[in-house]
């Protein structure tokens, strides 16, 4: 049987440590292809480029490996992957590890989710996979082998048409992590401040800052499978209907005429 083919990206840039290891766990499940953007693009969302060139260039990756940086967003990165460098459809799309939590609302901001969403709605099964753990330095020993696990069974079973998986896994040593919890989205929302201050011309500026509130006390949702200690895979897909509002409007009876 023919390999697997793995597309490879992410939001943190592709010199990112998080990369180099989701590239180290799927290694040996297929060809692998890398093509993620040349600087952090976090909180990018589903930006795309328009009105300006984006340009590929080869990477020498670690392990003597070599991917394409690509001058544009993590959703660019998948465009170009699937439209220009590959010549067909990879059969799975793994994007991350992220540095920090995508859990909650941030699915919505973050660009490594918007990489797996845009897999996702070019029909290639995909995962965004996301660490608790800011830090360049941050331990993924645990995260690969949570990924290995994951793929395993996204190759061996593909979610549905039109879905696609939220993985995130605590800041743990793999004998911490009390084990995997199939979640829904936490409600949760940020609250911002922008702390206001003056450049060297005396013009203000804003440096957006905020917390995290939680408005859910489910026990079923990611952001309680991370706070005890789970790895959260939540189900998401990027049709945004409100299907349960359909009813509401119905009953609104609009007419022009």
């Amino acid at each position: 049987m023919t390999k697997p083919h793995i597309l490879v990206c992410n939001d943190d840039g592709i010199t990112a440590p998080g990369i180099a290891n989701l590239i180290e766990a799927v290694k040996d499940f297929g060809t692998v292809t890398v093509v993620a953007p040349d600087s952090p693009q976090s909180g990018m969302g589903h930006a795309i480029s328009v009105g300006k060139p984006l340009r590929l260039y080869e990477e020498k990756l670690s392990h003597n490996r070599t991917g394409w940086a690509c001058s544009g967003t993590p959703v660019d990165c998948v465009k170009l992957a699937t439209g220009v460098l590959m010549k067909q459809k990879p059969d799975l799309l793994v994007s991350g590890i992220n540095h920090g939590a995508n859990s909650s609302i941030s699915v919505v901001y973050s660009g490594t989710m918007s990489a797996a969403m845009e897999g996702a709605i070019e029909g290639i099964p995909s995962i965004g996979f996301s660490l608790c753990d800011f830090s360049h330095s941050a331990d993924f020993t645990a995260a690969r082998e949570v990924v290995q696990k994951i793929v395993a069974k996204a190759l061996d079973d593909p979610m549905p048409k039109g879905s696609l998986l939220n993985v995130n896994i605590p800041s743990l040593s793999l004998d911490q992590i009390r084990g995997i919890k199939i979640t829904r989205q936490a409600v949760g929302r940020w609250v911002e401040e922008f702390d206001q201050r003056v450049d060297p011309y005396g013009r203000n500026y804003y440096w957006l800052t905020g917390k995290f509130k939680i408005e859910d006390e489910g026990e079923d949702t990611d952001e309680w499978a991370l706070a005890n200690g789970f790895v959260s895979v939540c189900p998401v897909q990027f049709d945004l209907t409100a299907h349960h509002a359909l009813p509401f409007l119905n009953h609104w009876h609009l007419k022009l005429k």
